[in-house]
Formats: structure tokens, C-alpha cells, sequence
């Protein structure tokens, strides 16, 4: 692969770490969502997207603490283990839910809720261990060399875990007729495996450089450091101004890369037809990673979350209009051209920001709380502008039938998702650019 050319092992050890965990934000992100509307009661988008913003919640809440004990020495891996090996573990027992019993409205209730569960534990260990993958950033590369190693990860976990095992569901189920619970079931159990296996070469050959001394009483002084973060990130306008704006704008990428499908689910979509659009983001996300790592060299990578944003906006817009299967084709297309790229470098500025680098770990968990905490927001936000758009529509009276009616309410909820990719390019556009310099 000549685009792999002139990276360190360490640089690539840890770029294939979202390699690993993709196939999570790809299978149990996309695929699951489908399998629980299907034996959910009512509501599932809904339901979904509150099952999402609690996962989200816990953390957030626990973003900073995790970050700054990730600082400490010989500390940063080990949390990233335990995180990790959670996730897996989830996936695993997700593996299970398939093949249980289904027959009954209530035996189908209590699988629904197992997959709650599993899916809010999943969450947690993918967004923990992304954590410390992310404060690695500092570890294993420059400032310099930031936006392209960064957004060069994104693309690895494009052609790999974001591809491999969908397209490995999908041929099962449309080449070999394998039972749709049966290919769920092998994907969710290939998912633990992959995430697993591709972890190695970080735990192998990433080390973490920056560190602080641990000391006697440790949660009460990380805590007190966590105060002086804080504060520190407030007196730093252009990083507390970014991170006002990332925690809109993230949320909203956030909120479509993780209702999509439920969304497309609620109006009837065919499944396989939405699978295969979705094999169509990945396939394509590493050429436009590719492509923003170039117009970045060149217009910066602020000016490409700028673009990012706007895409966004636009897909947000086009969404509210989707009801057929080519225009969620056209929507795929769309996401795959901006979803990596403005994740990437969003990341890889902040990396640049940061002023202390012992402290990467700290400051990360600023980040991620940020992100974590937008991340409830917008699909709580789905939830509630669906549920009282289905309860205006209900009393009409014109349609009778709950899934007719939850098939027009979904687009208000998507519809929503555009307020704070405003308030957050209005932040971005607008306010960033007193504080932050070219």
C-alpha cells in the first residue's frame, strides 16, 4: 500500500487500532439498530435514541477522571485494556441475542431490553478505550504530522473494520440466503474478534512518552488537577471557543452516523439495500480521507471542518426530504465525503492546542467529554421532536396505523438535528476565528 509510505511502526500500530475498533461503529452502530426495531414494541427510533444519549451520558461523566488517570505513568495503556476488552465482551454477548427466543411479544420485550443493555455496554468500552486511543495521538507523532497521521487512521478504519465484516453480512445473507438472525449473529461475534485481534499492535508497539508522577491520594489530586484544567481551558479562549463549537457541530455527526439507520428502518427502507449503501460510505471514506489530508496540506484543516460542516448541514436538510432508497444512496454518498475527514481533523487540532503534552491525557478528557456530552443532545433531541411530532399527527387523526405515524414523525426528529449544526458553525465560523490563528 504506497499510501502507508513513510509512516513510523508506532504511527501505524496505532492508526490500526481504528482499523479494530470500526468494525463497532460500523456492525453494532448501524446493524443493531436494524435488528432492534424489528422486535421492538413501538417507537424503536425513539427508544434507540435515548438508549444512545444514556450511553453517551455515563461517558461523559466519567471522560475527565478516566483522562487524567490515563496521565499517570505506565497507566494510559492499561485503562485502555480494560476499556477495549469490555466493548468486546459486549459485542460478544451481543452475538447471543439473535438466536434467543423471539416468539412471543414478551420474550421479544426482554431480548430488546438485553440489547439495550449490551449495546450501552459496548458503547462505553468503545468510547472509553477511544479515549486513550486518542491521547496516544501525542505519543506517536508530531505536531507537524498531526492532521495526516490522524485522519490517515480514519481511513485505515474505512477500508478495514468499517468494510470487511458488513460486506461479509452482506454476502452471507444475499449470496448464500443465510437467515438474516443467523448473519446478525456471526456479525456481532465477528465484530469481538476483529476489534480484538487488531488491538494487538498498539498494545505492542505504542508506548505511552508523556506522562505525570502518580502520588499518594491520587483520585483527590487528579480531581483538584481536573479543576485546574478546567480552568486553564477556560483562560485558553481559542481552545475553550473550539471546544464550544466541536460540541455542536461533533454532536451532530454523532447523532446521524448513529440514527441512520434506525431512521431509514422507521420509513420502511429495505434492509440489505440499506446495508449495501452504508458497504458504500465505507468503500468510499478512504478516498476522500485521502483527499482531505491533501486540501488540508493545502487550505488548512481548519478551513476542511468548515467544509465539513457545511456538508452536514446540507445532509441534514436533504434527510428531512428522504423517502426513498436511491435518495438514501445519494445520502450515503454525501456522509462518506465529509465523515472521516471532519472527525480527523477535528482531533488533530486539538491534539495542536494542547500546551502541556504531559498532560494529553487530562485535556483528551476534556475533549471527550465534550464530545460525549454533544452526543446526548442530539439524539435526545431526535427522540423528543419525534415523539411530540407523533403525538401532533396521532391527534389528527388522518393516519390510524402506529408505524404510518412514526413514519411521519421521524423526519421532524431528523430535521432538529440542523439547530445545532447551526449553533455549532455559527460558533466555528464566526467566533473561532478571533482566537484562533492560521
Amino acid at each position: 500500500m504506497k499510501f502507508l509510505k513513510g509512516f513510523t511502526r508506532e504511527e501505524l500500530s496505532w492508526m490500526m487500532y481504528d482499523w479494530a475498533n470500526s468494525a463497532h461503529s460500523v456492525v453494532v452502530v448501524t446493524i443493531l439498530p436494524v435488528f432492534f426495531n424489528q422486535i421492538a414494541t413501538a417507537q424503536g427510533m425513539t427508544i434507540w435514541g435515548y438508549a444512545t444519549s444514556a450511553a453517551m451520558l455515563i461517558v461523559a461523566l466519567m471522560a475527565p477522571v478516566l483522562g487524567a488517570f490515563g496521565d499517570f505513568k505506565g497507566a494510559r495503556k492499561k485503562l485502555f485494556c480494560v476499556f477495549m476488552l469490555l466493548g468486546v465482551l459486549a459485542c460478544a454477548g451481543l452475538a447471543v441475542t439473535p438466536e434467543m427466543d423471539l416468539s412471543t411479544p414478551d420474550s421479544a420485550a426482554r431480548v430488546s431490553m438485553a440489547i439495550l443493555f449490551l449495546y450501552i455496554i459496548s458503547t462505553i468500552g468503545f468510547a472509553g478505550a477511544n479515549l486513550y486511543y486518542d491521547s496516544f495521538l501525542n505519543d506517536v507523532t508530531t505536531p507537524a504530522r498531526m492532521d495526516k497521521v490522524s485522519t490517515m487512521g480514519y481511513g485505515l478504519g474505512y477500508i478495514g473494520g468499517s468494510t470487511i465484516p458488513l460486506l461479509l453480512f452482506l454476502i452471507l445473507v444475499g449470496a448464500f440466503g443465510v437467515d438474516m438472525l443467523d448473519a446478525m449473529s456471526f456479525a456481532f461475534g465477528l465484530t469481538a474478534v476483529w476489534w480484538l485481534v487488531f488491538s494487538i499492535p498498539l498494545l505492542k508497539n505504542v508506548r505511552q512518552k508523556t506522562w505525570v508522577e502518580p502520588e499518594p491520594h491520587a483520585v483527590r489530586h487528579s480531581l483538584r488537577r481536573l479543576g485546574a484544567t478546567a480552568k486553564e481551558i477556560f483562560r485558553n479562549k481559542a481552545m475553550f471557543v473550539y471546544l464550544i463549537a466541536y460540541f455542536f457541530y461533533i454532536d451532530g455527526v454523532n447523532t446521524i452516523i448513529h440514527m441512520s439507520t434506525s431512521y431509514g428502518s422507521t420509513l420502511g427502507l429495505d434492509t440489505t439495500k440499506m446495508m449495501l449503501a452504508l458497504l458504500l460510505v465505507q468503500v468510499l471514506g478512504l478516498p476522500f480521507c485521502l483527499l482531505y489530508i491533501k486540501l488540508a496540506e493545502k487550505f488548512g484543516a481548519r478551513f476542511m471542518v468548515g467544509v465539513g460542516i457545511g456538508v452536514y448541514c446540507f445532509i441534514t436538510v436533504f434527510a428531512f426530504f428522504l423517502r426513498s432508497e436511491w435518495q438514501f444512496w445519494v445520502l450515503a454518498v454525501l456522509v462518506s465525503t465529509s465523515q472521516g475527514g471532519i472527525q480527523a481533523l477535528s482531533r488533530s487540532m486539538f491534539g495542536k492546542i494542547i500546551p502541556d503534552k504531559s498532560r494529553t491525557g487530562e485535556f483528551f478528557g476534556f475533549y471527550d467529554i465534550f464530545g460525549k456530552f454533544s452526543a446526548i443532545i442530539g439524539p435526545s433531541l431526535v427522540g423528543l421532536t419525534s415523539s411530540a411530532a407523533y403525538s401532533v399527527i396521532a391527534s389528527r387523526g388522518v393516519l390510524t396505523d402506529p408505524a404510518a405515524i412514526e413514519s411521519a414523525a421521524a423526519p421532524w426528529g431528523v430535521l432538529s438535528i440542523l439547530i445545532i449544526f447551526i449553533i455549532g458553525g455559527g460558533t466555528y465560523f464566526f467566533v473561532l476565528p478571533r482566537y484562533l490563528k492560521k
